[in-house]
């Protein structure tokens, strides 16, 4: 029988998802696992494969489209099969002219009372956007990307769970001596923090409706930059992984969060999240927790700084790391204790 081509779901909270582009076409042969096409959630853009091999047919939702989780937004056919009657829920003609347009366009358009079902739009799909709307000529803002949207919109609410921050500095020569071409300080910190989460397992808690929700599975993400915006890509099970197993993960989430080529599973189930901008100068820093997740860990540069030792100062390689907590989830005695041995763990590494 036909197999549904379902618009997914990456969150308990997301209603609905906007088809960035398709790269297949119907009638198009497809085969299971292959990138059928890119959809915005409230967490990413992501890549979704698909679920069968056969033809593609009755696409319902087209570039720009949002559309609800759940919904069926086409069909795989095996050779003979003909399409459903019906599928998915597409919009009216009129409705569907709304759905397209980005919020800017639609909130210039409801405060200039301009009706959007007479201008022809150059977004995605038709979609209308801001610059399509001759008041919007004179305005000074920038239209930003979905990925820097949807960063700009999870930090709003992740801000909103109760935060506070623990700072340590750290004897880093053990990371510096332990580092190569292929293994980073961040993959160093990864497979460090799995290893400490195990005897803390209060930090792979978080708050949800009112009840504290432990996971079974340590999983660490990494917080990657670009220019379209910061992804929080997820490695499943870090404590169980190689250093070798780390470093191809980290290489290659970055290169696929970069490209929008991120799949759902990708972006769910961390802990803890690890934000690094020891790269670019910075001595120390306080990050955002990520949604769902109940601390991060903020990572400075590693310079030479004065350190007293035995009653002398010297010079070291050191770095700041800075411990943000959903207070909710984890008190501060226990995410103390939690850095504590992981700065042990740090400052023993070879």
């Amino acid at each position: 029988m036909p197999t549904d081509v379902i618009m997914p779901a990456l969150g308990m909270a997301q209603e609905t998802g906007t088809v960035v582009a398709w790269k297949k076409h119907a009638g198009d042969q497809v085969v299971k696992g292959e990138p059928l096409l890119e959809v915005e959630t409230d967490k990413a853009v992501v890549e979704v494969e698909s679920p069968a091999t056969g033809t593609l047919a009755s696409i319902t939702a087209e570039d720009g489209a949002e559309v609800p989780v759940g919904v069926a937004i086409a069909v795989i056919l095996s050779s003979g099969e003909s399409p459903p009657q019906s599928l998915g829920r597409p919009s009216a003609p009129s409705e569907a002219r709304l759905q397209p347009a980005s919020p800017k366009a639609r909130r210039l358009a409801a405060e200039s009372g301009l009706g959007l079902g007479a201008i022809a739009g150059t977004g995605p799909g038709g979609a209308v956007v801001s610059t399509d709307l001759p008041e919007a000529a004179e305005e000074s803002e920038l239209e930003v990307g979905r990925t820097w949207r949807i960063m700009a919109e999870r930090t709003a609410t992740a801000w909103a769970a109760p935060h506070f921050y623990l700072t340590r500095e750290v004897m880093a020569e053990g990371l510096l001596a332990a580092k190569s071409d292929k293994v980073t300080v961040t993959d160093l910190l990864v497979k460090l923090s799995a290893a400490t989460l195990k005897r803390h397992p209060q930090l792979c808690s978080a708050w949800r409706q009112g009840h504290l929700v432990k996971s079974r599975r340590i999983s660490i993400g990494v917080a990657v930059a670009s220019e379209d915006g910061l992804t929080v890509p997820v490695l499943h099970d870090a404590d169980r992984k190689s250093l070798a197993e780390i470093s191809a993960w980290r290489e290659g989430a970055v290169e696929r969060a970069r490209s929008h080529r991120l799949h759902p599973d990708d972006l769910e189930g961390g802990v803890l999240t690890i934000s690094n901008l020891g790269m670019h100068g910075v001595d120390a820093f306080t990050a955002i927790i990520n949604g769902g997740q109940a601390s991060i860990l903020s990572v400075g540069r590693i310079a030479e700084r004065p350190v007293a030792r035995n009653g002398k100062v010297e010079v070291a390689q050191t770095m700041i790391l800075t411990l943000g907590c959903d207070h909710r989830a984890v008190d501060g005695a226990r995410g103390a204790l939690f850095l504590k041995d992981l700065v042990a763990a740090i400052e023993e590494a070879r």
